[in-house]
């Protein structure tokens, strides 16, 4: 197969297109990126990206010992009987506490990842993460926190 060769104006664009999609990573990040005489400010937005790294390898290094689980809000009825302020500590060797088995089931995922240091993007704080019971007639809604050492 006859390999096709690139005009001056399609190299252009291809080098333009590199650029951008170099650009495209920081942006994404929600930095915003100056120019000074036409160069990026690579060294700033580098430093900006390894204090971040800085702050998170000090968090990490502090031990998940368990994950708390407590109960936010609940209206209607609850079938088991969840109150406002109940707690439920979950570690990797049990769960310390009542709780509804389908709530349990459906936040099992996100109590998972809280444990192995996932980091979810939405999230202000990223050791507390809110969750809904899946009963919408009788919504509970838990609040799920990472405790460390």
């Amino acid at each position: 197969m006859k390999r096709k060769k690139h005009s001056q104006k399609n190299r252009s664009f291809l080098k333009g297109r590199r650029d951008f999609c170099k650009m495209a990573s920081f942006a994404a990040a929600g930095l915003f990126v100056a120019e000074r005489q036409g160069e990026p400010l690579y060294g700033e937005i580098e430093e900006v990206f390894s204090n971040r790294r800085e702050v998170e390898e000090v968090e990490m290094a502090k031990k998940i010992t368990s994950v708390v689980v407590k109960v936010k809000s609940q209206k209607g009825s609850c079938a088991i009987g969840h109150n406002v302020g109940d707690i439920v500590k979950i570690t990797e060797s049990g769960i310390d506490g009542k709780i509804c088995i389908h709530a349990l089931y459906s936040m099992l995922p996100a109590v998972f990842a809280m444990m192995f240091e996932a980091r979810f993007p939405w999230l202000k704080d990223p050791d507390i993460k809110t969750h809904a019971c899946p009963d919408a007639v009788n919504p509970v809604v838990f609040e799920i926190t990472r405790v460390r050492e």
